[in-house]
């Protein structure tokens, strides 16, 4: 399968001509580099505008969310249509991983 990695700053629409060759969308949701960085809101909509582009072109490309990731805003990611949420500092500097991992599948 084939994913393509989209930085916070850059639009989502320069990824129309390329939507139908791909499988996966990871929007970074902070600026690459380190961890502990808090997400940027602006990453909803965002992630609405290109699960819009994907219904529109009846495709089936999953939106993965990179960064930031908390069990506060892990509901609104989903709802707005992403499918796959990396969520590095919320599961290991949690007091018990496994149940923050279990707690963010159940959302």
């Amino acid at each position: 399968q084939a994913g393509v990695a989209v930085n916070p700053h850059t639009p989502v629409d320069s990824l129309i001509d390329i939507l139908a060759d791909i499988d996966l969308v990871c929007l970074m949701s902070v600026n690459p580099g380190f961890g502990g960085q808090s997400f940027i809101p602006n990453t909803i909509q965002k992630i609405k505008q290109l699960r819009k582009m994907i219904d529109e072109q009846s495709l089936n490309v999953k939106i993965e969310i990179d960064g930031g990731v908390t069990l506060d805003n892990a509901k609104s990611i989903i709802d707005a249509g992403a499918h796959v949420l990396v969520a590095g500092n919320t599961v290991f500097k949690s007091a018990d991983p496994k149940a923050t991992i279990a707690q963010l599948k159940a959302i």
